[in-house]
């Protein structure tokens, strides 16, 4: 690995990259990193919409692992940018069995953190056939109280960052703040779509880390990343991810024979710690790792670490 206690690979380009239109609207950027002829890995990015960041690819020994990552419906490279038609929870699984048998794996370890780690569930749930383990950060089951406290609860914590985002609600919709942006998003008005899918991202951004990094707020308040962000998140939080009630707790059972890390923050804003806490309680086989001194970011140095050490166990213990 890296010097200079930089959990991380060193940084890796595509070996092999495209882009697979799944029906008549959508079409997703793939890519495949590292060894070839290695142990299949799937990475799952967050959001909904956050889309991919070259530093994912960094997590995994590209010596060992034949890394695939990929941006949703919706998200990063994907076309078209923030469209939340033909976007649901069982579509993005139905992707991702269709990319699985593009590239021809038969099984794959499962990564992903905050939406990632809800889709990682609902896709293993779906296809346990396919998965060789789980490695999940910042656990988010897109029940209702999480997204409730994710609109309204992290005031408490943000105070100012919470202004920021409802800056531009009035007073008289602030009580309910999903129906209030989901008008502004998805109506006619392409320009208050924009400014709330800023506020959105902005907000999201912001809250993040143990430590403020403004650099983060920037990026995931850019038109790139808050288009899909802003517009996803709302359009799956509206529908529940297209769950039912509690169901990735539900269904543990049918993944509950495969082995799993569970990674969190526990200063996490934007995930608290309860719900992973809940994940460990329906699967105690699962390894339950609490990052004391890191927030929600997947790249908090104790949780880049943790996560980087959990790859590598995959990989000596010979689970795979």
């Amino acid at each position: 690995m890296n010097a200079h206690c930089d959990p991380l690979f060193p940084p890796i380009e595509p070996y092999h990259s495209g882009h697979m239109a799944v029906d008549d609207l959508h079409t997703l950027y793939w890519e495949e990193c590292g060894n070839p002829q290695g142990v299949p890995v799937l990475f799952l990015h967050g959001g909904p919409g956050a889309g991919l960041s070259p530093k994912h690819r960094q997590f995994f020994d590209p010596a060992h692992y034949r890394i695939v990552l990929f941006d949703q419906r919706g998200a990063g490279q994907s076309t078209p940018l923030g469209e939340v038609r033909q976007n649901t929870t069982p579509l993005l699984i139905d992707d991702i069995e269709r990319l699985r048998v593009l590239l021809g794996i038969e099984q794959w370890l499962v990564f992903g953190g905050s939406w990632g780690s809800t889709l990682a569930l609902a896709y293993g749930q779906a296809h346990p056939e396919r998965c060789t383990g789980f490695i999940l950060r910042g656990i988010f089951l897109c029940t209702k109280p999480e997204i409730d406290w994710f609109l309204n609860g992290v005031k408490w914590f943000f105070p100012k960052e919470h202004a920021q985002f409802v800056a531009d609600i009035p007073e008289a919709e602030r009580d309910n703040l999903l129906q209030a942006f989901g008008r502004r998003l998805f109506g006619d008005d392409p320009a208050a779509s924009l400014r709330a899918a800023r506020a959105w991202g902005r907000y999201e951004g912001s809250c993040l880390h143990l430590l403020p990094h403004p650099e983060v707020a920037d990026q995931f308040g850019s038109d790139a990343v808050a288009l899909g962000v802003g517009r996803l998140e709302a359009h799956y939080f509206l529908h529940d991810a297209f769950l039912t009630d509690d169901q990735l707790i539900r269904n543990v059972g049918r993944i509950a024979h495969l082995p799993a890390v569970i990674i969190q923050g526990r200063y996490d804003v934007v995930c608290p710690a309860l719900s992973a806490w809940h994940l460990h309680q329906a699967w105690p086989q699962a390894s339950f790792q609490v990052i004391e001194d890191a927030g929600h970011a997947a790249f908090e140095p104790g949780i880049a670490q943790a996560l980087t050490a959990a790859t590598e166990r995959f990989k000596l213990n010979g689970t795979l």
